[in-house]
């Protein structure tokens, strides 16, 4: 015999799992490490400091 299953709740994790799946598609092509995230950070602190020490004061 066949079981009975809720339409609604397999529709409800259908739709979960299709999300899942889209979520870990565009994690993969968008993501990015913790690690990245930081080392770009500090490359633009970086620059962003070595360009301030550059910059000459006017005397106004």
């Amino acid at each position: 015999m066949n079981n009975v299953i809720n339409l609604r709740t397999a529709r409800k994790a259908r739709n979960r799992s299709d999300a899942r799946r889209d979520a870990d598609v565009n994690a993969v092509k968008h993501g990015r490490t913790k690690a990245e995230k930081r080392l770009t950070k500090t490359i633009a602190d970086k620059s962003e400091k070595s360009l301030d020490a550059h910059k000459r004061e006017r005397d106004e």
